[in-house]
């Protein structure tokens, strides 16, 4: 049982559950992306049982009218084993997607996942076109990757970044994130002309979308999370699309606590809910 502070930032422990709060957050003018908890597995098993669930999901969402779609981490689908198992276990979701007309998202991981995750995102997108892929704003590399992804088709997710990689391959300090996040999105609406999900909770960077936007006409969404600031989902929403990330299942605990510490912007999001209840 999910205690209420948590609920708040994780859409259940089953997936009916979680498709029961993508059609109450539709009902605010919000898509849902979920994601299916787990992460860094070490045994084919594991594995291979998210991945048939993700594609259970798929199926579920099919026979619905929801604004949903899935995202998968590339170490759930069993990269810590080999990047042959990802690569597989990919091809079985991205394939049942694609039979759907859904859509999946890949998340990026920790720096030293970047290639694998790209490469398998590029096959996808040539392959068969319904796959996005997130993207880290604190990595040095990554307007080299944006200017590589700029000609396929699929979507980009620009986000600061979660992780804590190292300085020889990541900007450290917020202040220089920031600027980075602000250069790479002004690219990507140069560049991209299939669109650019913003995933951001700044409103300074969601203002920036919009004066971009004005200027260049490239379509875009804004991805938030669950549980953080929802009233301004909800209120952008009237006039441009969002999603929100939602995470659901068991394994709630350890994603839990991390976005309530790995940002102190969070901390005061989950304070307050503990306050009001």
């Amino acid at each position: 049982m999910i205690p209420p502070i948590a609920s708040q930032f994780v859409a259940g422990e089953t997936a009916p559950g979680a498709l029961e709060h993508a059609r109450e957050t539709n009902e605010r003018g919000v898509g849902v992306i979920l994601n299916l908890l787990g992460e860094h597995y070490h045994e084919r098993g594991p594995a291979d049982e998210d991945a048939q669930t993700y594609c259970d999901l798929l199926d579920d969402i099919a026979t619905t009218d929801l604004r949903a779609c899935i995202s998968v981490k590339p170490s759930q689908l069993g990269l810590d084993m080999g990047e042959d198992v990802f690569r597989e276990n990919l091809a079985r979701v991205v394939e049942r997607a694609d039979e759907h007309g859904e859509f999946v998202w890949i998340d990026m991981e920790d720096h030293t996942t970047t290639d694998a995750t790209l490469d398998a995102f590029e096959h996808h997108a040539r392959e068969q076109g319904c796959v996005g892929v997130c993207i880290q704003a604190n990595l040095r590399r990554t307007r080299a990757d944006l200017e590589r992804l700029a000609d396929l088709p699929g979507k980009v997710r620009l986000v600061k970044g979660a992780y804590d990689p190292p300085a020889d391959v990541a900007y450290r300090e917020k202040s220089r994130v920031n600027e980075e996040y602000r250069d790479l999105l002004t690219y990507m609406f140069e560049a991209f002309d299939d669109g650019v999900a913003v995933g951001s909770h700044d409103p300074a960077m969601i203002a920036l979308a919009e004066d971009l936007h004005e200027e260049h006409g490239t379509p875009y969404e804004v991805q938030m999370l669950m549980g953080v600031r929802e009233d301004a989902q909800t209120e952008l929403a009237a006039d441009r699309e969002v999603w929100q990330y939602a995470p659901y299942g068991t394994k709630w605990i350890s994603y839990f606590y991390r976005r309530v510490l790995e940002r102190k912007e969070n901390l005061g999001f989950a304070l307050r809910a503990v306050v009001s209840g």
